[in-house]
Order: structure tokens, then C-alpha cells, then sequence
């Protein structure tokens, strides 16, 4: 299914997708690939292919090998003794002993417990046979009540162990009223054998979501839309083949019984007395910190000194760190964090009731990591290249080889001759973002970092501390249906030699098939169409370097207009000022800057890009 989300369009509009030069009538031979959302830079009126994104996801989450590094974590339990002590970052309790400074120890597992809320009331099993959506128990949440526990047995059913032995499934309704709502329904397993799975089911029978296994446990949680005006049924079963029924519309189609065993189950909505709990650590500038939560918290918090949230998840995104990133992944939530100065942050974990365990670690960037400081490189391929589209995940994928940037530029109006101020400008707004506003970010650092191009330097690709980008080739050349997309986002740098793209067909189609074409915003008064042009390519090109040293996407459609907005705001991106015309003179620097985490990727928070991006690059103290 493809749905309105990460701010591209997904219903009546169909974005073209020809090479610059290509008729529309020609037929693009490559099979196209869906690109990650949060690694590219979608086109305004791209389409996502959800279940294709879901099944890339896995995909990387099963072949990603991080290094790891050895030692023995330091280990802390919370003292928590009443619910309420340490539920806000102001009564965190402080670990001491973790860092990275001298004598202290750069691993971390915390260990503690989420209380239930107290206010939830309790009711009896619901009655067999509940095996099917027509059978399915009615809650009364969220029409009439906020939440309920309850309990119940699989295998106590006639199709249990005792019965046919097609395997026991209770499904229970939600309504969602007049208003709707979100749901939270988790099950508990504290004795017995059974292994549970939840499944989510439109009342036509519609799989919508699943959870198996929290990390660290067997026990199973779902946050689920329901709509106001429909029903949404819910089926705990036992986890493995078999776990989804053939038809969830009739009772008895299960493939054999699995795990039995009793179950706690709570369905909740609104906030509740929920308990969070949170941990202080002290963190030198430039720390590069990950977070993951396994057992029952299944969300994970950064806040920084003063309080704010700088990042917060309820997901596991760490199939996007670079192959060799050190950072802690594979639990329900994961988060990532680069400290822009000295002091005192908070780790916390919320969402779950019972035992958790939340794995801290804490790192240099990846260029202080050597003995001998680093000159890192980014060099910008204007000449074409061939580049493995393996490295982002598409399928298929093998070597493809991507026109240089002068074929596209025909698209703009421009002939050769203007090639190389088009490339003064690419050149002039990447060092602006990059070199020139981490030399004015202000620390006792050195940030080394220089940019080369294909025009001005020798080729230095494939040498140590090399990354590049290569700017031209297309979607039919490529494979990928995207305007950039990255390597990977690499909190701290560890992966110093990655690839980014950035494909110009779509940035050179004819005003008004694209509003992410450039030539939507180029008209009689825009007064340096190479210099505009120039600009916006070397936007896109600081937001994939972006990614590659560390940023996620910040919001595109707030009042702030930053480098790592997602796709869906190219105005925004290419700086065109309020007057809506490229190359006039109140255009826009867009830069590296704090702004809040895309908040349709899943994560919370305040993002600041500009530091991330600096310690990315750092080269030791001055």
C-alpha cells in the first residue's frame, strides 16, 4: 500500500520519470527500485512503496555486522524505589563511572523496571470462542473506556491442543468511536511457555500490523491507529508458522498448535500515570552516544542539559549506521546523539511495563579514533562514474554506470560553455555549508575536512578517508527513483569512504511536471540561472554529505528552512525567497541548523545538524 507520509504524494499524481533528453513516450528498461525515505531525497510527487520499504528493512536488519568493540560494560541498576523518582531528567539518577575520558569506562547497561498504571482497570477472561474477527471479544476501548487488562489462555479453545488442533487465536474489538484514537496493546507472559504474537486486522480482515518478539523477551507489543467510526480486531496467538491464520474471517484456520500458555493483555489509549525512567551520564563535546532498549521499554529518550529532547525513538533504525559503525543496535528502540559540548545528559525509557535493559555506549568520531589525525576528504564527481547500487539496498542491483553532469544541462537551457559556472556554484555552496560554517562553529577542535572535484583534482576515490558524491546520471540510468540518496547516516563518521547520489533528471525536467524541477522556479526574472542552479544542486549535495556524517531529516514543512528537511519542500531546499523565483535577490542560505527531527520518521526532538556534521569532521584539539 502506498500512503501520504515522510512528505511526499501519494494519490493522483504520477511523477515522470525520464532521463533528461528521454522522450516521455520511451519506456524506461530497468526494473526501478524503491529507495529508502529516510536515506534519499525524494521528489515532491514521489510514491512510496511501503511493503517494499518494510522488506528492505528486514533485509538490512538481518545482513548488517556491526564492529564491535570488546570490554566489559559497566553495570547500574535503578534505585528507583517509588514510581515518580526519577521520571523526569531533573531526578535522573547519575551513573558515575561512564565516558570516554581517562579512567572511565565507555560501555553501559542499565537495568531497572516500568511500573503499570495503577488506573487501568482489570476484568475477567473474555468467553471462548473468540477464534475470528466475527467472534472477536468487545473491549469497549476506546468507544467506552480509555483502557482495560485482562488475561486469557491459548490452547484453552476447541482448536487448542485439546481440540482439532489447529491452534488457538483470540481476537478482541476496538472501537474507535467518534474521535479515534491510537492503541497500545502489549501482552505478559510471566509464567507458562507460551510464546506470543499480536497481529492487527481491519474488520474486513486486512493484516495492518504485527509484533513477535520485544527485544530480549518473547512477549509481544502494538501501537495501532483506530480510526474514529471503524473497528480494529486484535489477535494474540503463539509465535512461528501457523501464528497467522489462513482466513482471520473464520475460526479453525490455523496450520497446527504452537506454544500454549496463559497471557496478561493491556489496551490502553491517552497517557495515563506512565512511568518513565531516566539516567544521567557526562558527556565530553563531540561524544558520539547510542542508546538501546531492550525487554519491555520500547521507547528511549536523549535530553541534554538544559532539559530538551534531543532525540527520542520507538524504533530500531540502526539497519541505516554505516557497516563498521560501533554503535549499539537490535533492540526496540534505538537512538544516536552527538554531544556539542561538555556536561550532563540524560538517557530515559518509557513505553512497557516490567524489566528492561538498555544498552549506553559512548565513542570518539570515527577520525579520532587512529593514533595520526585525519585529513578527511569529500569529493564531488561531476564526470560520471560507475557505482554498485548494492551499497543502497536496491533491487536489483549490480554496477551502473550514471552520465555526467553536462548531459542535463541542455534541461536547464544552458549549453556546455555554462558547465563550468555551474560547477563554480556547486563547488562554491558546498564549501559554504561545510567547510566555511564548521570553521565559525566555535570550539577548541579543528574540523579537516577539504572538498575536491572531478574538474580541479585528480580522482582520489578509493583511497583512505574518501567519500564522494556523484552528482549526475538519472533514475532510468540508476535504478533508483530519487533525486539523492546516501550511503548510509552515520552518527560520529566511522564509515570514512561511502557514496551518495544526486540524480539531475528530475531536477532538469520542464517547469511544471516537477516541483522539484528546477526549472518550476527559473523565469525572466531571475537574474544568474547557473549561480541558482549551482546553489540548489549544492544543497542537495551538503544534505547527502549530511547524512553520511550523522543528520536524520528534520522537518520540511515548519517555518525553518535546514539542509536536512526531507524531500516534499524543494522550494525550501533550493533557498528560493519569498518573491517564489530562483536567482533573485532575496534567495535564501539554507544551512546546517537546529530544527526538530522529521516527526513522520518515527523520532522526536531537537536535531542539530551543524554539530553533528562539525564532529564528523573533527581532526583533535587545536
Amino acid at each position: 500500500m502506498r500512503k501520504h507520509l515522510f512528505g511526499v504524494l501519494a494519490a493522483g499524481v504520477a511523477l515522470s520519470l525520464v532521463a533528461a533528453g528521454q522522450s516521455a513516450a520511451e519506456p524506461v528498461a530497468q526494473q526501478l527500485s524503491q529507495p529508502e525515505p529516510m536515506l534519499a531525497f525524494l521528489p515532491a510527487e514521489a510514491q512510496v512503496d511501503w511493503a517494499a520499504v518494510q522488506r528492505n528493512r528486514e533485509s538490512r536488519k538481518r545482513s548488517r555486522a556491526a564492529a564491535r568493540t570488546a570490554g566489559t560494560p559497566l553495570a547500574y541498576t535503578e534505585k528507583e524505589t517509588a514510581q515518580g523518582a526519577n521520571d523526569t531528567p531533573a531526578k535522573a539518577e547519575h551513573v558515575a563511572g561512564f565516558g570516554t575520558g581517562r579512567g572511565k569506562n565507555p560501555k553501559l547497561t542499565l537495568t531497572g523496571d516500568l511500573a503499570g498504571d495503577p488506573t487501568i482497570p482489570a476484568v475477567a477472561p473474555f468467553a471462548e470462542t473468540n477464534d475470528a474477527i466475527p467472534l472477536g471479544s468487545d473491549t469497549g476501548v476506546p468507544a467506552r473506556g480509555r483502557a482495560l487488562r485482562t488475561n486469557g489462555t491459548i490452547g484453552d479453545g476447541p482448536h487448542g491442543s485439546g481440540g482439532d488442533g489447529t491452534g488457538d487465536h483470540d481476537f478482541y474489538r476496538l472501537s474507535g468511536g467518534a474521535n479515534g484514537t491510537v492503541a497500545t496493546v502489549e501482552t505478559h507472559t510471566p509464567t507458562g511457555d507460551l510464546d506470543t504474537l499480536l497481529a492487527a486486522y481491519s474488520a474486513d480482515g486486512q493484516l495492518i500490523a504485527q509484533n513477535d518478539n520485544l527485544a530480549g523477551v518473547t512477549d509481544s507489543r502494538l501501537q495501532i491507529p483506530v480510526p474514529a467510526g471503524t473497528d480494529v480486531f486484535v489477535m494474540v496467538a503463539s509465535s512461528g508458522p501457523g501464528g497467522i491464520p489462513a482466513d482471520p474471517m473464520k475460526p479453525g484456520t490455523g496450520k497446527r498448535v504452537l506454544t500454549e500458555g496463559p497471557y496478561d493483555l493491556t489496551i490502553a489509549t491517552g497517557d495515563g500515570q506512565v512511568d518513565r525512567d531516566f539516567f544521567a551520564v557526562d558527556l565530553k563535546a563531540g561524544d558520539v552516544l547510542g542508546a538501546s532498549a531492550a525487554g519491555r521499554a520500547t521507547r528511549v529518550m536523549i535530553h541534554d542539559p538544559a532539559g530538551r529532547e534531543v532525540f527520542g525513538s520507538s524504533q530500531d533504525a540502526s539497519f541505516l549506521y554505516a557497516e563498521n559503525s560501533p554503535m549499539p543496535a537490535g533492540g526496540n528502540a534505538v537512538a544516536d546523539f552527538v554531544a556539542p559540548k561538555d556536561g550532563r545528559y540524560t538517557v530515559g525509557v518509557e513505553n512497557g511495563e516490567g524489566r528492561y535493559d538498555v544498552t549506553v555506549e559512548a565513542y570518539r568520531p570515527g577520525s579520532e579514533l587512529n593514533p595520526r589525525p585525519e585529513v578527511l576528504t569529500v569529493f564531488l564527481d561531476f564526470n560520471g562514474a560507475r557505482v554498485n547500487t548494492r551499497i543502497y539496498g536496491a533491487e536489483p542491483a549490480g554496477n551502473r554506470d550514471l552520465s555526467p553532469l553536462r548531459k542535463f544541462l541542455p534541461g536547464w537551457g544552458l549549453t556546455d560553455a555554462d558547465e563550468n559556472a555551474v560547477i563554480d556554484a556547486v563547488i562554491a555552496s558546498v564549501r559554504e555549508n561545510i567547510e566555511h560554517d564548521l570553521a565559525h562553529k566555535g570550539t577548541n577542535r579543528r574540523f579537516s575536512v577539504r572538498i575536491l572535484n572531478s574538474r580541479d583534482h585528480a580522482d582520489p576515490w578509493g583511497q583512505p578517508n574518501v567519500s564522494r558524491v556523484v552528482v549526475g546520471g538519472s533514475i532510468a540510468e540508476s535504478g533508483i527513483p530519487t533525486v539523492g540518496i546516501a550511503q548510509s547516516i552515520d552518527a560520529g563518521n566511522f564509515g570514512k569512504e561511502e557514496t551518495a547520489l544526486v540524480l539531475l533528471d528530475v531536477l532538469s525536467l520542464p517547469a511544471g511536471q516537477s516541483r522539484t524541477s528546477l526549472n518550476t522556479y527559473i523565469t525572466p526574472a531571475t537574474t544568474n540561472k547557473q549561480a541558482f542552479i549551482g546553489r540548489a544542486i549544492g544543497n542537495i549535495v551538503a544534505h547527502e554529505a549530511g547524512h553520511m556524517s550523522g543528520s536524520w531529516h528534520q522537518d520540511q514543512f515548519n517555518a525553518v528552512d535546514s539542509l536536512m528537511d526531507q524531500g516534499g519542500n524543494p522550494k525550501g531546499m533550493f533557498g528560493v525567497g519569498p518573491d517564489g523565483v530562483g536567482g533573485t535577490a532575496d534567495d535564501i542560505d539554507v544551512d546546517f541548523q537546529e530544527d526538530v527531527l522529521n516527526p513522520n520518521e518515527g523520532f522526536t526532538g531537537i536535531e542539530d545538524s551543524l554539530n553533528r556534521t562539525a564532529w564528523a569532521y573533527t581532526r583533535g584539539s587545536n
